[in-house]
């Protein structure tokens, strides 16, 4: 008699938390869907990653957020998000380079070599581990070391508000340095050229697919870190240098899916013990995002006597972040936007291929300190 009783007991029980359950995940799109539009509708940059990564952390500090993303669902927008960026490669843009590619591979490997060292201090901070340092402070692509940063064994929380510190900063204050710093005329009649919405989505899918499906596979094979990531960057990046998938291109809402699931997957982590660690961290995090930042420009001045390029397009082939918004003022000054372009692409694959080896290697060397 008593087995039965518990039996029924636990069927309404069973049932009332599946259905908790399933308005906690109703909450959590809607509330990021109305961020996402919002966003959109003021141009904020990753509007999606921003919009989910806010309402998932409130869900989750507040105990109304689901516990985590589906660990499959994360790494395919992963895959999304590096195909994406390897299909940016475009052999035009690297060849408008022309002779200027050296220094500018120089100055990226500069900017690397810089971030590293702002992530090795941030990682003296005692709530900071090394790979969560390195990836925070790597000044390019934000939205793919945030990607990345749980598979590398950092914490994707840190890394995604320091990482989004360093892209806001960027975006408030370059229009202004552009317009008292360079007096440069912002109104321009320019006219820029898009690119087309590529091929239906039956043709680009199975793109899509090979490329995720394969690179990661591949990458996994020979054991790249984040081989969700690198592997279909390598790939995407191939087939487009080879001129075998021109006319593809990621869809956009499913680019804006990709980046609402990573920004699901870092805010949900969060609690109030993780929020409390990161209110310690920011200010130092913010300090060192400004002398990084100041630094990239100085590499600007380099950069432009080293090519002949004007103050200006050196600064904003150099400034650390905000790809969007550095080629919108880029067009809207007249200024030269196939070299603004190749050098922030370069830079960003640079920055998504190499820093999550340097990671593992200065968290290596790290321990093997801490153990000496």
């Amino acid at each position: 008699m008593n087995d039965v009783q518990s039996t029924e007991r636990s069927v309404p029980t069973r049932a009332s938390e599946l259905r908790r359950h399933g308005l906690r995940w109703a909450a959590l799109i809607a509330l990021s869907i109305g961020g996402w539009a919002l966003g959109e509708s003021v141009g904020l940059t990753a509007a999606g990653l921003f919009s989910a990564l806010i309402v998932a952390a409130t869900l989750a500090v507040t105990g109304w957020g689901p516990s985590r993303v589906p660990r499959p669902l994360g790494k395919l927008a992963q895959g999304v998000l590096a195909s994406a960026v390897g299909l940016m490669v475009h052999r035009d843009t690297i060849a408008a380079l022309g002779s200027m590619w050296v220094p500018v591979v120089s100055i990226a490997a500069a900017t690397l070599a810089l971030s590293v060292a702002a992530g090795a201090l941030l990682a003296l901070h005692r709530d900071v581990d090394a790979v969560t340092g390195s990836l925070s402070m790597t000044a390019g692509g934000a939205t793919g070391l945030v990607a990345m940063a749980r598979e590398l064994g950092g914490d994707d929380r840190v890394v995604a508000v320091v990482q989004y510190l360093r892209v806001a900063l960027v975006v408030v204050s370059m229009p202004m340095i552009v317009t008292f710093g360079f007096r440069a005329d912002t109104g321009a009649d320019t006219v820029t050229g898009t690119e087309g919405g590529g091929s239906e989505w039956y043709v680009t899918l199975p793109f899509l697919a090979l490329f995720i499906v394969g690179g990661t596979a591949v990458a996994s094979l020979v054991r790249l870190p984040a081989p969700a990531t690198l592997g279909p960057l390598a790939v995407s990046a191939g087939f487009e240098l080879g001129g075998w998938s021109d006319a593809v291109a990621v869809p956009p809402m499913l680019m804006t899916a990709a980046l609402i699931l990573i920004g699901w997957q870092a805010g949900l982590a969060f609690d109030r013990a993780s929020l409390r660690a990161i209110g310690r961290i920011l200010p130092y995090a913010a300090l060192l995002t400004l002398l990084v930042g100041a630094a990239c420009a100085g590499l600007g001045v380099l950069l432009s006597h080293l090519t002949g390029a004007s103050l200006l397009e050196a600064y904003l082939a150099t400034t650390p972040g905000g790809l969007a918004a550095v080629l919108a003022v880029s067009a809207s000054t007249a200024s030269n936007v196939t070299f603004v372009a190749a050098a922030q692409v370069l830079r960003l694959v640079i920055m998504l291929v190499t820093t999550p080896i340097m990671a593992k290697v200065f968290a290596h060397f790290s321990s093997r300190r801490r153990r000496a």
